[in-house]
C-alpha cells in the first residue's frame, strides 16, 4: 500500500460541488474570500462524530463572526446525513455527503481511508484564496479539539 499523500499547507484545493443535509448544492468555489473549515468525520451515527458535529453547531456564530464557513463532511448519503442532523438538533451547520463518487473529495484531499472505506477524522482550514491553511488528522477516536481551530480561525 502506497502512503497516502494529504493536501499540504500552502496548496490550493481542488473546487467541488457536494450536497447537504437538505439537498443544497455546496460549491467549494462560492466561498472564496471567506475561510472554510472542512470538519471529515468517518461516520454518522457514532457518538464521536456527533461531538463534532454539535461542536460545530454550538461554535456556529463564532465562526461567522470569523468570516469562516463551517462544514461536516462524511461518505454518507443526503437522506442519512438529514435525518442524523434532525437528530442532533443541526440547524446552521451544513453536512455535507461525500456520497458519489464515493468518497471523492476526501481522495482529492489525501484523506480518504481505502482499507476502511471512510475519512479519516481531519481538520482541513483553508484561507479566503481556497489554500490549506491549516490540516490535522486525528487518530480514529479522538474528538477534534474546537478550541484549536477556533485559535486558528481568529
Amino acid at each position: 500500500m502506497t502512503e497516502k499523500q494529504v493536501l499540504a499547507v500552502g496548496k490550493a484545493a481542488q473546487d467541488f460541488t457536494l450536497s447537504d443535509q437538505s439537498g443544497q448544492a455546496f460549491h467549494l468555489s462560492e466561498f472564496r474570500g471567506k475561510k472554510v473549515l472542512l470538519s471529515f468525520h468517518p461516520l454518522a451515527w457514532t457518538s464521536i462524530c456527533a461531538t463534532q458535529m454539535q461542536d460545530l453547531e454550538k461554535n456556529a456564530d463564532v465562526f461567522d463572526r470569523s468570516g469562516t464557513a463551517a462544514v461536516g463532511v462524511s461518505i454518507d448519503s443526503v437522506p442519512c446525513k438529514k435525518a442524523w442532523a434532525d437528530s442532533l438538533g443541526i440547524k446552521k451547520t451544513r453536512l455535507l455527503a461525500d456520497f458519489w463518487p464515493h468518497g471523492a473529495v476526501a481522495k482529492s484531499l489525501g484523506v480518504f481511508r481505502d482499507e476502511n472505506g471512510f475519512s479519516e477524522r481531519c481538520n482541513i482550514i483553508l484561507d479566503e484564496k481556497g489554500k490549506v491553511l491549516f490540516v490535522k488528522i486525528y487518530p480514529i477516536k479522538q474528538l477534534p479539539d474546537i478550541k484549536e481551530i477556533l485559535d486558528v480561525i481568529k
